[in-house]
C-alpha cells in the first residue's frame, strides 16, 4: 500500500517513529537500527524518508518503517519464515544490519541469531534451513570492502587451517561472536601475517 514515507519527524521513541506527511501522523514501528539512523532528525522536526510495509492481521494492521531498502529486505525475508512474525524479524534486525545477518544465516551462526530478543536456538535454525539457500539464489550475500563475498570464501576462511582459522578461534574464545569475527576478519590482508599479528589487526577493528 505504501512504498516510503517522506515528512517531519515529529515523535521519536525507542520502536516507534512518527512521521508527519500531508496533515497525516504515520505511525511506524521501527528497529534499534533505524531509530540509531533517524535520531539526529528527531531534535528539530528534520523530514527523513522511511520504507514501510503494512502488516494485516484479522484484528489489527501495523505499519512498519525502515531507514533503507535493505533493511525493509530482510524483514520481507525474515517474515516469510514459519513462525517468524513482524516483531521477532524486528527483534533480529534490532541486532543485526542487513549485510550482518546475511553472513549470519551464510556461515550458520545459529548462536549469534538467537541473541535476539525472543528467538530461540529452534528459531535461528529455521531461519538458517528456510533461507541460506534462497539468499544464495538472490545474490543476497554480505560485502567485504569493494569485493563481494562468496559463500565458498566464506566457508573456506571458517573452516581451513593455518593462521586464520587459529585467528578466529582466539577470538572467539575472547568473547567475539563467529559473524562479527568473519566479518573483521574478510578486512584483513592476512596473506604475510602470522596469528598473533592476525589477531592484534582483528581486535583493533573490533575494539572500535
Amino acid at each position: 500500500m505504501f512504498y516510503f514515507i517522506r515528512g517531519a519527524l515529529s515523535l521519536l521513541r525507542p520502536g516507534l517513529a512518527v512521521v508527519e506527511s500531508g496533515g497525516v501522523g504515520f505511525k511506524l514501528t521501527v528497529s534499534d537500527r533505524t531509530y540509531d539512523a533517524i535520531s539526529p532528525s528527531a531534535a528539530d522536526s528534520k523530514e527523513v524518508k522511511l520504507y514501510t510495509h503494512l502488516a494485516v492481521r484479522e484484528d489489527d494492521m501495523e505499519l512498519f518503517g525502515f531507514a533503507d531498502e535493505q533493511e525493509l529486505d530482510t524483514f520481507k525475508l525474515l517474515t516469510s519464515v514459519s513462525g517468524v512474525g513482524p516483531k521477532a524479524a524486528m527483534a533480529i534486525l534490532s541486532c543485526f544490519s542487513p549485510e550482518k545477518f546475511a553472513l549470519a544465516v551464510c556461515t550458520e551462526d545459529k548462536k549469534s541469531i538467537a541473541k535476539a530478543n525472543g528467538i530461540g536456538p529452534k528459531t535461528a535454525a529455521r531461519i538458517i534451513l528456510e533461507l541460506k539457500d534462497k539468499m544464495m539464489a538472490e545474490g543476497t550475500l554480505p560485502t567485504f570492502g569493494d569485493a563481494p563475498a562468496s559463500a565458498a570464501s566464506i566457508s573456506t576462511a571458517a573452516l581451513s587451517g593455518g593462521n586464520v582459522s587459529e585467528a578466529q578461534e582466539a577470538l572467539l574464545v575472547l568473547g567475539y561472536n563467529r559473524t562479527e569475527v568473519l566479518s573483521v576478519l574478510h578486512t584483513i590482508d592476512t596473506s604475510a601475517m602470522g596469528t598473533e599479528d592476525i589477531i592484534r589487526a582483528a581486535l583493533k577493528k573490533l575494539m572500535r
